[in-house]
């Protein structure tokens, strides 16, 4: 009787441990980033370095790459999570695409307008006649662009818009164009970093467009709730520690881009300290309703979307609250 219930004890032992195994194994999931590592995304490089996904019993990758399907993969479900802006949901949405916004990270619309000070563009109206540099036209920033000549009443054909690239601030510094289409973390930092005296504004002092946040699907929310609410938490937290302590989050973001030299660290710190500016607010984390409906109402009106959508459908607060 002995040996058979010091045999069963034995297995016992051997069946919690093997539970209690299965239990802490990490879950799997990739993040879509849209872009290469940046010091803009040091939240998400906090939260991993202290461990927050690692809290909610998740193992990340962050997979960068410029796709331009990201948010059709979110939408078959084959990636979880991506960046993305507020307006390509919408455009995904209107397509078809079951993409939702679970977690908002910029505050305001980042995308503004920059030229040299001596260009005396200090408004939207002194831009007509004038030629404005834009990266493509497509993305984020040329929506933006069109989104405030609708805000404010001037004819696209009033300006001069030419396609440069990635080339903002040589185009400007050269004088190629009179002003440049930018984020405002970016090119703006960079000029007044070199010396030039600019004049920038932007856009969403006329606009409401939703800017980037955390992207998933209606499948992942509705079978996976603790997944989406797990990796929201964990990206919180490391928001939040950013906001708290910049110096030590982009100790972190220097350690996750090896890469970066002192002298690029000064330039990339200072880009630090204008995206907090976007990341800072009431309620972080949570979606503005009224924001949602304006932008579907302004793509609507811009032509960018066909079909009538749900604003509502855009986004839920349910993980942030």
């Amino acid at each position: 009787m002995k040996r058979n219930a010091m045999t069963f004890t034995m297995l016992l032992v051997l069946l919690v441990l093997t539970g209690c195994g299965r239990a802490v194994a990490p879950t799997q999931v990739t993040i879509a980033m849209g872009f290469i590592p940046n010091v803009q995304f040091t939240p998400v490089y906090v939260a991993m370095e202290r461990g927050y996904f690692a809290d909610e019993g998740l193992d990340v990758t962050l997979d960068y790459g410029m796709e331009t399907d990201l948010l059709q993969e979110v939408g078959a479900n084959h990636l979880q999570f991506a960046i993305a802006s507020g307006d390509q949901v919408v455009m995904a949405r209107a397509n078809g695409l079951p993409v939702r916004y679970v977690a908002n990270w910029y505050r305001r619309f980042p995308v503004c307008v920059v030229s040299l000070a001596e260009a005396g563009i200090t408004s939207p109206q002194d831009l007509i006649g004038k030629t404005v540099g834009t990266t493509a036209l497509q993305g984020a920033s040329y929506i933006g662009w069109l989104a405030l000549l609708e805000e404010v009443g001037i004819a696209p054909a009033d300006i001069n818009l030419q396609v440069i690239g990635y080339t903002q601030v040589a185009s400007l510094t050269e004088k190629r164009v009179d002003a440049a289409i930018c984020y405002a973390m970016n090119e703006p930092v960079q000029m007044v970093a070199a010396g030039y005296d600019i004049n920038v504004f932007g856009l969403d002092r006329y606009t409401r467009l939703v800017s980037n946040g955390l992207i998933t699907n209606d499948e992942t929310i509705d079978k996976r709730p603790e997944l989406v609410r797990g990796v929201v938490r964990a990206f919180a937290r490391g928001l939040q520690d950013t906001l708290d302590d910049p110096d030590a989050a982009f100790a972190i973001t220097r350690k996750t881009i090896p890469e970066m030299d002192d002298a690029a660290a000064v330039l990339q710190r200072a880009v630090l300290d204008a995206c907090i500016e976007y990341w800072r607010g009431d309620d972080p984390g949570v979606s503005d309703p009224e924001a949602w409906s304006e932008s579907v109402a302004l793509l609507r009106d811009l032509g960018l979307i066909a079909t009538d959508v749900d604003a509502e459908a855009l986004y839920t607060n349910e993980f942030v609250k």
